[in-house]
C-alpha cells in the first residue's frame, strides 16, 4: 500500500518488539524535541491535497505532538538539512527545481527557484552541509544528458557558486566524509537512467559509492556491489551525536570501527528477486581482511549485509531510510514491509525487527542515544534498548514524508 493512502485504512494500532540488553534500563531524557519534517494533507472535500514542511515540538512527557508552523509547498519536499542556529533547509524531490530555507523560529527566510540557473538542472532530493559548514552541496541531474552533478551552494542565499561531476548518474544522498581535516563527501549514485521528467529509462543500471574532493570534486574512491540492479538510496554514519549521523574525525580505540550504512532499493524486473534483495551495505574504512579485487581508495570496502535468507523476507528489497543504532550498527525502515529492522555487526547476516507500523520511513537516533525515533504513516514513534517503547499520534490526518531532521534549540 502506497504511503499516501496507507494512513487512510482502517490499520490496527502498531505492535512493537522491544529489544532489551542485560542489566537495569536508563531512564530517558523527556524533553520536549524539536523536529522538521516534509508531509502531505490529503484533499477534503473543500481543499485539494497539499504538500507542506512543518516544524514540530515532541512533548513525551505530555504524549503529544504539536506544529509550530507549516508552509504550503510548490511540490513535494523530500531531504531535510538542519542548520546549527535551529533552521533548516529544504529540498524539493526529484526532478525538483526548487529550495527553502526556514530560519530558527520557522519562518520562510529564503526561497529559490532553479528556474533561471544556467546550466539548467533538476534536484535529487537532498542537501548536505560540509564539514566546516562554509558551503552547501545538493544533488542533481543534468536533464538533457542524465549526468549526476553536485552544486555548490551559498548556505544564506542557496545559490549556486560551484559545480562538479558525481562521477555516476541519479546521485541521491550525500553526507561528509570521514575526516574533516581532509574533506571528501560521500555519494551515492544510486545508477537509474531517468528521463527529463524523471522516469526510469529501461537501461542497464550503473549504482556507485563515491568519495570527492569536497573542494575539487576530484575521485578519490569508487566502491560497487556485485549486483548492479541494487540502487544505493540513503546513507548513515554509525556514531551519531544530539541525534544527527555523523562522521568522526578522528579515530577512537575505544569505538566502534567506522562504518557507513546504505539502504538499498531493489530494481529487479522479476518480483521474486525484488522481494528477497538485500536491503543494507556497509561500507567499512578499516577492515580486517584485505580488498579483493579492483576497488580503490586504500583499505575501504563496500559489502552486503543483512544478507541472510530470513533477514532478506524481512527486507522485502525496500529500504526507505536508514540511521545510526546501538552497537555501531544500523536501523532501517523497510517500509513496504511495513517494519523496522535493527542490523548489529555481531549478527552480519542478519537484521532484528524492533517495529512493526503502517507505513515506516523517516528515521532519527535520539539525542541521548541507544535508540532511534520513526516516522510513520499514524505516527511518531520511539524505539530504545533500555526503555519501553512509544508511541504518539500525528496532530491531523497527514501523510509523512521520507525524512525527517532533528532541529538545534532556538
Amino acid at each position: 500500500m502506497h504511503r499516501r493512502t496507507a494512513l487512510l485504512a482502517a490499520l490496527p494500532w502498531p505492535w512493537w518488539a522491544h529489544a532489551a540488553e542485560p542489566g537495569g534500563p536508563a531512564a530517558l531524557a523527556d524533553g520536549a524535541l524539536r523536529i522538521a519534517t516534509a508531509w502531505q494533507r490529503p484533499a477534503t472535500g473543500e481543499t485539494e491535497g497539499r504538500h507542506c514542511v512543518a516544524v514540530l515540538q515532541v512533548h513525551w512527557a505530555e504524549g503529544r505532538v504539536q506544529v509550530l508552523a507549516e508552509h504550503t509547498l510548490p511540490s513535494r519536499a523530500h531531504g531535510l538539512l538542519a542548520r546549527p542556529d535551529g533552521g533548516c533547509v529544504v529540498v524539493a524531490d526529484r526532478p525538483g527545481r526548487w529550495l527553502m530555507l526556514l530560519d530558527a523560529q520557522g519562518n520562510v527566510a529564503q526561497r529559490l527557484s532553479l528556474e533561471a540557473e544556467r546550466p539548467p538542472r533538476t534536484l535529487n532530493g537532498h542537501v548536505e552541509a560540509g564539514t566546516d559548514g562554509a558551503w552547501l552541496y545538493t544533488t542533481e541531474t543534468d536533464p538533457a544528458t542524465g549526468a549526476g552533478w553536485l552544486s555548490v551552494r551559498d548556505p544564506q542565499t542557496l545559490v549556486r557558486v560551484a559545480q562538479f561531476e558525481s562521477h555516476g548518474i541519479d546521485p541521491h544522498q550525500l553526507l561528509p566524509g570521514p575526516d574533516a581535516a581532509d574533506p571528501t563527501l560521500m555519494v551515492a549514485n544510486g545508477g537509474i537512467a531517468r528521463d527529463a521528467l524523471g522516469r526510469k529509462l529501461p537501461t542497464p543500471m550503473a549504482p556507485a559509492l563515491v568519495q570527492l574532493d569536497a573542494r575539487t570534486g576530484a575521485l578519490r574512491g569508487r566502491w560497487t556491489l556485485p549486483d548492479p540492479q541494487l540502487s544505493l538510496r540513503h546513507m548513515a554514519w554509525n556514531t551519531a551525536w544530539n541525534g544527527v549521523s555523523k562522521a568522526p574525525s578522528t579515530a577512537d580505540a575505544d569505538s566502534p570501527p567506522l562504518r557507513l550504512g546504505l539502504a538499498l532499493q531493489a530494481e529487479h524486473a522479476a518480483l521474486q528477486a525484488r522481494a528477497t534483495a538485500p536491503v543494507l551495505a556497509v561500507w567499512q574504512a578499516a577492515p580486517a581482511a584485505p580488498l579483493q579485487g579492483e576497488e580503490r581508495a586504500g583499505a575501504a570496502r563496500l559489502t552486503l549485509q543483512g544478507a541472510g535468507a530470513a533477514a532478506r523476507l524481512l527486507g522485502g528489497g525496500y529500504a526507505g531510510d536508514i540511521a545510526a543504532a546501538p552497537g555501531g550498527g544500523f536501523v532501517l525502515s523497510a517500509q513496504k514491509q511495513g517494519r523496522a529492522l535493527w542490523w548489529h555487526p555481531p549478527r552480519p547476516e542478519d537484521l532484528t525487527p524492533v517495529a512493526q507500523v503502517t507505513e515506516p520511513c523517516g528515521l532519527l537516533p535520539l539525542p541521548e542515544g541507544g535508540g532511534v525515533a520513526l516516522s510513520a504513516g499514524r505516527g511518531l514513534a520511539r524505539w530504545h534498548l533500555d526503555e519501553a517503547p512509544r508511541m504518539l499520534p500525528w496532530p491531523a490526518l497527514l501523510a509523512p514524508d521520507n525524512h525527517w531532521v532533528a532541529l538545534a534549540r532556538a
